[in-house]
């Protein structure tokens, strides 16, 4: 299991843009990954994912559709999730994580054990 580390957050005006970093401490080629968001009080909950690849295929919640993409770069060891025309509803605490299994990724993210401490996102109207 690799360990990763999330960055890259930080405070927006409606209609901005940020880009969130997942660094992982070693080789993520062999691993689906994704991106999730926690609201005060809430569940985590899904956001996007990629499959193994650069490249790969995604997946996105309808919530962020359009707007969110997710990329990665297997030879950095990063997983990327650029952020465009932000909304206030958008606020949360942002994690990323790994899986040898896209499906875990997606449907069983809440089932994975290590999380990183996430960056938080605060977009103001």
């Amino acid at each position: 299991q690799v360990q990763l580390v999330e960055s890259g957050g930080g405070s927006v005006q409606t209609g901005g843009s940020l880009t969130l970093s997942c660094v992982a401490s070693g080789a993520i080629d062999a691993y689906a990954a994704g991106w999730f968001r926690q609201f005060p009080g809430k569940e985590r909950e899904f956001v996007a994912s990629i499959s193994r690849y650069s490249g790969g295929s995604t997946y996105y919640a309808d919530s962020v559709k359009g707007r969110f993409t997710v990329s990665r770069f297997n030879s950095k060891n990063t997983v990327y999730l650029q952020m465009n025309n932000l909304k206030p509803e958008d606020t949360a605490v942002y994690y990323c994580n790994a899986d040898t299994k896209l499906h875990n990724i997606i449907e069983e993210f809440r089932n994975l054990r290590y999380w990183g401490l996430g960056t938080q996102v605060t977009v103001s109207s």
